[in-house]
């Protein structure tokens, strides 16, 4: 109870939807490409103009985290999540605009 009182505010959600796409972002480099580094990783990643795909993959990941908080009536936590999420998706537009 303590815990979740403690991680209930807009920095922990901002943080974890932040970090979160980052932990899949790179499992998903390991899982998909074992052998390669993480330069020319993201050097075929965006050789092959796929960069908005990838990013859109691992901010999915937030709508598992968002979806937690909110069930656990962390809703200060859920406005962080849900904020970061909004400028991933900006952002993920800002790149396939330009």
């Amino acid at each position: 109870m303590e815990l979740r009182r403690r991680l209930n505010n807009i920095v922990s959600g901002v943080s974890g939807g932040i970090i979160l796409p980052v932990i899949v972002f790179f499992v998903v480099w390991k899982i998909s490409s074992p052998g390669m580094e993480l330069e020319r990783y993201i050097d075929r990643i965006l050789t092959a103009s796929v960069l908005t795909h990838f990013i859109s993959i691992a901010v999915f990941s937030n709508l598992f985290l968002f979806l937690v908080c909110n069930r656990l009536d962390m809703l200060r936590c859920s406005k962080g999540i849900l904020g970061i999420t909004i400028i991933w998706a900006l952002l993920t537009f800002a790149i396939k605009i330009f």
